[in-house]
């Protein structure tokens, strides 16, 4: 897989220079806030690329990014478009430095930057933006797998209060999925179903569709096996958490 020997020849990625026209910000299930650059649509790779993320507000300040400015864009690894640098030379001078927003763009809270981390987090666990997040990894296929719950009608259920934690997924009715725009009978009772479903999953898929920070699927596992249920994994987290971090793997 790896010989010592062996040395790979990578060609150089594909650069194009365009024009910044904005900066959006994109919020996470887990509340963190990544800036995108939005620009100017270039050819790289055979394809068109129009944004790029910037990861955190330290890419920001690192490339000093500024309104309008003229940029050089690449496919990192020929597939993730990524800013490579600002052409100074070209920057107008009315233009302003950019940075992250004071507060969230979804819901307006304040933001937290966390301690040793670079992700700068939405203070506000019951933003839209996190519950529809929280949702999504709750019905993905690598947890309950729900079909039929997709981004979008996730979107319309949690903006219409229909849904703001996990646990209303299971109060959901064929009624109430029906009256939504696009949504027939037929496929709200194979929603429904879908949901009844999602009861019967294995348990290490239950605790890894909470999405709990770092508990992957393979956490997930090792600690299925050794705790019956997310209560006694509580408890044992405050009483005994050598219990834990004794396990193998964690």
């Amino acid at each position: 897989k790896a010989p010592r020997w062996a040395i790979a020849l990578k060609y150089q990625s594909e650069e194009a220079t365009t024009k910044l026209l904005n900066l959006s910000y994109q919020v996470g299930r887990t509340g963190t806030i990544t800036p995108v650059a939005e620009f100017k649509p270039v050819l790289l790779a055979g394809t068109k690329v129009s944004r790029a993320t910037l990861h955190n507000a330290n890419r920001i300040a690192s490339l000093d990014l500024h309104t309008n400015d003229s940029i050089i864009v690449r496919k990192a690894g020929e597939i993730i478009p990524e800013v490579v640098r600002v052409i100074i030379e070209l920057r107008e001078k009315d233009s302003k430095p950019l940075s992250l927003p004071s507060s969230c763009p979804i819901c307006a809270s304040s933001l937290i930057q966390e301690e040793n981390a670079a992700a700068t987090k939405c203070s506000n666990f019951n933003c839209p933006a996190i519950i529809k997040g929280r949702v999504l990894h709750w019905v993905s296929k690598d947890s309950m797998d729900i079909d039929g719950l997709g981004s979008k009608l996730i979107d319309k259920l949690v903006d219409e209060n229909i849904v703001c934690s996990i646990a209303d997924i299971y109060t959901l009715t064929i009624n109430q999925l029906a009256e939504l725009e696009g949504i027939g009978s037929k496929l709200a009772a194979k929603i429904i179903q879908s949901i009844e479903l999602s009861k019967q999953r294995p348990w290490h898929k239950q605790l890894y569709g909470l999405g709990i920070q770092h508990i992957g699927n393979g956490n997930a596992k090792v600690l299925s096996k050794n705790f019956k249920s997310v209560e006694e994994i509580l408890k044992i987290s405050k009483s005994e958490p050598n219990r834990i971090t004794s396990i193998f793997g964690i």
